[in-house]
């Protein structure tokens, strides 16, 4: 049976090198991560193949699952696992403990209480000293940081009304009631971020 065609996605091809300079530091002693939301699977095989000393979980809801795969055979290394079944809202989280958690412009896209069970999981499945890297667009202090992050997020309304921007503080205090600190921030190309938090404990 012949591979679907590759999804593409021309802006993991933009940010992919800027991410990457930025996980090189946060995932230096990581050897196990997740990715949630890995989307066409582009930036997990980037990723990986730039991060050997590391294995890289994909996920995301299954319709993604043919899409992940095609890139994984054609051109995933060996440190790049086959995705799983992973809707934050409904899907059962892997019984396993990663170092390292990595997401991209997911949280705009879901509902708030969506976010909250995106991160509750993560608690979970992040093991003490793991690291959470989420890649995307954020509020500050409640505002914008930029007209075009306003304009988007119309553009997300318009998609889907439970989608929007989310505020720092705000992803902040969902990972402080789930043990995980704020350790770090890197302003990205096109008004995009990386926050960092670490998961608390021994």
């Amino acid at each position: 049976m012949l591979n679907p065609i590759k999804p593409f996605s021309e802006s993991c091809v933009q940010n992919q090198h800027v991410i990457l300079e930025v996980l090189q530091k946060e995932f230096a002693t990581v050897q196990n991560v997740l990715e949630i939301g890995s989307g066409t699977g582009q930036h997990a095989v980037f990723f990986a193949r730039a991060l050997p000393q590391l294995m890289w979980q994909t996920s995301d809801v299954a319709q993604h699952h043919p899409g992940i795969q095609a890139w994984i055979d054609d051109e995933g290394p060996d440190n790049v696992r086959a995705p799983l079944a992973l809707n934050v809202d409904t899907d059962t989280w892997p019984n396993t403990l990663f170092d390292a958690i990595f997401s991209a412009n997911t949280v705009h896209i879901m509902g708030w209480p969506e976010v909250k069970k995106m991160f509750a999981g993560i608690g979970k499945a992040l093991a003490p000293k793991g690291r959470l890297c989420l890649y995307g667009p954020f509020n500050v202090d409640g505002q914008f940081t930029s007209a075009s992050n306003a304009n988007f997020e119309l553009w997300l309304k318009s998609q889907s009304p439970k989608s929007g921007i989310r505020d720092q503080a705000e992803l902040d205090k969902l990972a402080t009631e789930v043990g995980l600190s704020r350790i770090g921030a890197y302003a990205m190309p096109a008004n995009n971020n990386i926050l960092v938090w670490e998961k608390t404990g021994q």
